[in-house]
């Protein structure tokens, strides 16, 4: 009924229109947040201002009125000039973006952004609730007669009329010059989150919104792996080592970022699993094509954590989290912005502590020596992580969108307690961590030129880390956590007899610029270019011989550098685009290897590689479009992959780069507003054929970094959801197949052709429903009731073809619950939630990365605020 409503009232509007020619339009904007998702579209429906509001939507009206400067150039050559602008006006009535839609110049423009970014108006409404809107508003510079005073004149306007436009009685523009026609103004309700926009661009992209996730209990590594085509392996509990799988490719070969700043150098060194979920917004993640912006050599794609970006106002937040297996978690942050200086400062810090003592079944030696099966609690297995940021700097001002200076700073400390396979000897002792700390500078602004609008985004940034491994402990332990005699060959859990007490240093600068260039509508072109450049060093404090080095201490210095130009054109009304582009990758590797005789020698390498790709969408509806994306990707090893991380991670310095063919094809229908409620769903076939896949091949002792000659990933994911009307019960559920097999036929691993990459799933599918109700006891109040379900189907964790099928270690299929009881209360300022949750309802035994066996059933209570 809403779309019938909304189509008559077009109509009228637009008859109205063709009788007294007025001003005003109303439609949706593909850049807009998400405050007015429901609002309608009304392309090219003009009426008078003083009409009524069309479908409940009432535009906004200026309070606030702040006039712009005249440029003095253009005051002395008297010269006059009409600037359109595009204004971003939030729920609050503040403008948080100034675009310049038809340029003047003769510094014009950049005086009436200025004075834009301070006005501010009463809220558009709709249905009696503030919305977000953008306004197209015509501003006027004129001079009067006289030339003694000179000044800048806008369309005038006035609080009483119903958009941003002249009032009624507006009076002359200064100098003489005639008003503009009263009431002509452009209101654009805003339809579409920046999310959205992703998610109907011809990005191969999947963004996952975190919104709900805040306030239940779940971390970042779970709340991923309940989308379509990404699985997560789990070392453990909290802070246990993870693995990231995008469409059959894992680890490095996905790059992960923080607001485009590769992640392990913007404060996060324990890996995306453990990013606390309440500092972020949403997730972005591409599907093995990946925008030149990003400055990436990803192989299976990328992931980019996006951070709370709003600056405007004071806004505080805190969340608590409390539950099974000794857990704490804590995340602090606020924000301020003093509008008229346009300085802006934003900190934010976490809290993480877990002993991880959950109940495990292993073998213990009994006393006459023989294994006997027990349950036991797991011991030293504890997780202790403290981070935070300060980030200050300027906001909206003439010369900059955004110039800000983040500091950070990061530890974190982990307990050894087993080996990768969780079999034999437990470690009683033992740890390792990293300490970062750095900071980034970043420049934002555009510009507008008489060849059209440039952008650029430029960062730079410096990271300091130091990671330490610790095990010198000699005691046999048993799964009790006993010390029950000597090892009898020396100190050292992990290798008996080789203790080891040493630190990792790394240093890495790196940078990032993108430069956009928009001649005229429908067409851009962008240009990006990423340095960086490590270095590392170490030291052993107990080494094997005072005369022979360790292979720790070696100096290691990498540089790379990404590049690329990338060329959008939108064609059709928006229903076509195409974005098309090449890369270049270089690295110098300058490392040195110690061989058996002591001696360190020069082991330097360069690699240059040529990379390209393009994406295509096409819309056929508003709510149905079609994607198709391809690149020749390569992939550079990573600094941890060549030289080892010092810990559990052993070096290999022939690593070869990686290449790959990736190719997506989907279909996505989102159907908003039906009479049966909200309809999502989403098929995405992929194709990725790998060259020197490089593959983590672990042991008892740890893990090393191998090239497998090729290989070949094929699947497809599908997704689908509903949303009732009224928003009372939401249902989603996705599934993924994907075939992920060796096709090499010679080398290392030439004896498992076509066998599958061992120690991932390849069948996986998750499920969730959510009854929700509002104003339960109060106007402002919602209780939702939660039901989250993953099903992993069973895998074997080595090569398939190796050994006896029906005798050997294999990860045996899971279906796992959780479920959550949350209650909340949405007022104005203060917003606070209460969430209890329970995971893995049915006490299911769980394993995943190598069998390594998962927490059972666990209770958890959280609570959020908001101001």
């Amino acid at each position: 009924m809403r779309k019938i409503h909304s189509y008559v009232a077009a109509t009228a509007v637009a008859f109205v229109s063709l009788l007294g020619g007025g001003g005003m339009s109303y439609a949706q904007d593909a850049g807009a947040s998400s405050d007015a998702q429901a609002a309608p579209s009304f392309s090219g429906a003009r009426a008078r201002a003083q009409a009524p509001a069309v479908s409940g939507v009432e535009p906004p009206r200026v309070v606030e009125f702040v006039e712009a400067e005249y440029p003095a150039e253009a005051k002395t050559q008297r010269i006059e000039g009409r600037v359109v602008l595009r204004l971003s006006v939030d729920t609050e009535g503040r403008v948080t973006a100034a675009e310049v839609a038809e340029y003047a110049g003769h510094g014009f423009d950049e005086a009436a952004r200025a004075a834009a970014l301070r006005w501010r108006f009463s809220p558009a409404r709709r249905d009696g609730t503030p919305v977000a809107v953008r306004i197209s508003y015509p501003y006027e510079f004129r001079l009067p007669a006289e030339q003694s005073a000179p000044e800048a004149a806008p369309a005038p306007v006035a609080a009483p009329a119903p958009v941003a436009a002249p009032a009624p009685e507006a009076a002359p523009a200064p100098g003489g010059a005639p008003a503009p026609e009263k009431g002509v103004a452009e209101v654009t309700v805003r339809g579409k989150s920046e999310a959205d926009r992703l998610r109907q661009s011809a990005q191969a992209v999947h963004v996952i919104e975190v919104e709900q996730a805040k306030r239940q209990t779940a971390d970042l590594g779970e709340v991923l792996a309940r989308s379509q085509g990404i699985g997560v392996q789990r070392g453990g509990g909290l802070g246990s080592q993870m693995r990231f799988s995008l469409n059959g490719l894992t680890d490095d070969q996905v790059r992960f970022f923080l607001d485009g700043v590769p992640l392990d150098l913007a404060g996060y060194p324990f890996g995306l699993a453990n990013v606390p979920v309440n500092l972020i917004q949403r997730v972005d993640v591409y599907r093995g094509v990946v925008p030149i912006r990003f400055g990436a050599d990803a192989l299976g794609g990328a992931v980019n954590l996006v951070s709370d970006r709003e600056t405007r106002g004071t806004h505080g937040s805190a969340s608590y989290q409390v539950g099974s297996f000794g857990t704490h978690r804590l995340t602090l942050g606020v924000r301020h912005l003093d509008e008229p200086s346009g300085l802006f400062a934003r900190a934010a810090g976490f809290y993480d502590y877990a002993k991880n003592d959950y109940a495990v079944d292993v073998e213990s030696a009994a006393p006459d020596g023989r294994l006997t099966p027990v349950r036991v609690d797991r011991f030293h297995d504890g997780y202790r992580a403290a981070g935070g940021h300060l980030e200050v700097g300027f906001v909206d001002r003439p010369w900059a969108k955004s110039l800000r200076l983040k500091v950070f700073v990061t530890d974190y400390t982990k307990d050894l307690q087993n080996n990768v396979f969780m079999k034999g000897v437990p470690y009683g002792a033992g740890d390792y961590g990293t300490l970062a700390a750095g900071a980034t500078l970043r420049y934002e602004n555009t510009f507008a030129t008489e060849v059209g609008r440039i952008s650029i985004d430029a960062l730079g940034g410096y990271t300091y880390g130091r990671t330490f491994l610790h095990d010198v402990d000699g005691c046999v332990y048993d799964w009790f956590g006993q010390c029950t005699h000597p090892n009898g060959v020396g100190a050292g859990q992990i290798q008996p007899g080789r203790p080891r007490d040493q630190t990792l240093y790394d240093h890495a600068a790196f940078g990032r610029v993108n430069v956009g260039w928009r001649p005229r509508g429908g067409h851009e072109l962008r240009i990006s270019l990423s340095p960086t450049y490590t270095t590392r060093t170490g030291d052993e404090k107990l080494p094997l011989s005072p005369n022979i080095p360790e292979p720790i201490t070696a100096k290691q210095h990498m540089f790379a550098l990404v590049s690329g130009i990338e060329y959008q054109v939108d064609r059709f009304d928006g229903r076509l685009e195409n974005i098309a582009f090449v890369k270049n990758y270089l690295q110098v590797q300058r490392a040195q290897e110690l061989l058996a005789s002591g001696v360190f020698v020069p082991s330097d390498r360069e690699t240059n590689r040529f990379g390209a790709g393009d994406a295509l969408r096409f819309r056929f509806t508003s709510g149905l479009y079609a994607k198709a994306s391809y690149e020749w990707a390569t992939r550079l090893p990573r600094a941890d992959e060549v030289f080892g991380n010092g810990a559990l991670i052993k070096n290999n310095l022939a690593l070869r780069p990686e290449v790959s063919h990736n190719i997506n094809l989907g279909l996505t229908v989102d159907a908003r507003e039906t009479p049966a409620g909200a309809l999502r769903g989403d098929v995405n076939g992929f194709v990725r054929e790998v060259s020197d896949l490089i593959s983590m091949q672990g042991d008892f002792q740890g893990y090393m970094y191998q090239n497998v000659n090729a290989a070949r990933s094929v699947g497809v994911e599908a997704a689908a959801g509903w949303t009732s009307p009224g928003d009372y019960f939401v249902i989603d559920g996705n599934v993924t197949y994907q075939s992920f097999r060796n096709t090499s036929r010679e080398g290392l691993f030439g004896a498992y052709d076509n066998d599958r990459i061992p120690n991932r799933p390849y069948l996986f599918a998750n499920g969730s429903a959510r009854l929700q109700l509002r104003k339960v006891r109060r106007p402002d109040d919602e209780l939702a009731l939660i039901w989250n379900t993953r099903f992993v189907q069973g895998f074997f964790f080595n090569w398939e073809s190796a050994g006896d099928p029906n005798d050997k270690p294999k990860i045996p299929a899971q279906l796992l619950h959780a479920v959550a009881l949350t209650y909340g209360i949405h007022s104005d300022p203060l917003s606070v939630s209460f969430t209890g949750e329970v995971q893995n309802l049915t006490n299911e035994k769980a394993y995943d990365f190598y069998g390594a066996q998962r927490p059972g059933r666990a209770f958890f209570f959280k609570m959020t605020a908001d101001l």
